[in-house]
């Protein structure tokens, strides 16, 4: 195992430790899967976060025969692995989904609720609303197909009385992603307990999208570079 698999797998089980403290999961219910070239890492099913190891983390084929995975012992992919499978599979632009119960977004998604642009941030999400799935039981391949139409042209999703999905370029930006769908579904809960939000345009939505293409979490080099930083003192003319 190669010294980036291994760093990916102990992400891996960070983020889903993460998932639990910050409130965004309960127990198992949730899983976070990474691509590594031609293959995904997921977590296990059923194995508390607090027990995982490295090794833990099951490795399945993106190009290969369709389900087949390695793992050690008697670890087996986590039940959704469809859908994250799937999702990596059609949109190459993902390299990491973050998949959790969390309240508020699984509230609207009980509800069969779509979150439309009741703040600007949803435009982290591509597009001028958050889909909510049509219904299907976990792990199968009827959910699998109705995460990716939820998914069109969007970076992440309600799913129907189950949960969210939040994809990224990377494990960093999919946990991103997971706050802020959780953050405006909590939003949008209240607004509709006051009377209902007044809804921005997609004009304005397409807006901040220009502006959020170098918007959300990255390395704080990169950082300095965007703001034209060099990140050393500059020397004072005498």
């Amino acid at each position: 195992m190669s010294k980036e698999e291994q760093e990916k797998r102990r992400d891996i089980i960070a983020a889903c430790l993460w998932m639990n403290s910050s409130g965004l999961n309960q127990g198992t219910s949730g899983n976070i899967s990474v691509r590594h070239g031609d293959t995904m890492l997921i977590s296990p099913s059923g194995v508390p976060y607090e027990q995982l190891e490295p090794d833990d983390i099951v490795a399945m084929t993106l190009t290969g025969e369709y389900g087949s995975y390695l793992a050690s012992g008697a670890n087996v992919p986590s039940s959704e692995w469809r859908f994250h499978l799937d999702i990596m599979r059609a949109r190459p632009d993902v390299g990491a989904i973050v998949h959790t119960h969390s309240l508020y977004a699984t509230v609207l998604g009980c509800a069969r609720k779509d979150i439309p642009a009741v703040h600007y941030m949803i435009a982290a999400a591509g597009g001028p609303n958050i889909r909510c799935s049509t219904y299907a039981t976990y792990g199968t391949a009827e959910l699998s197909t109705a995460a990716l139409a939820a998914l069109e042209g969007r970076t992440c999703c309600v799913l129907a009385n189950h949960g969210m999905i939040a994809t990224g370029p990377n494990l960093a930006k999919a946990q991103w992603l997971a706050v802020e769908l959780e953050t405006i579904a909590k939003q949008y809960y209240l607004t509709l307990c006051i009377g209902g939000p007044v809804i921005l345009d997609e004009a304005e939505i397409a807006h901040v999208q220009e502006r959020f293409k170098s918007y959300g979490p990255r390395p704080k080099a990169a950082a300095n570079e965007n703001s034209g930083e060099t990140g050393k003192k500059k020397k004072k003319k005498a």
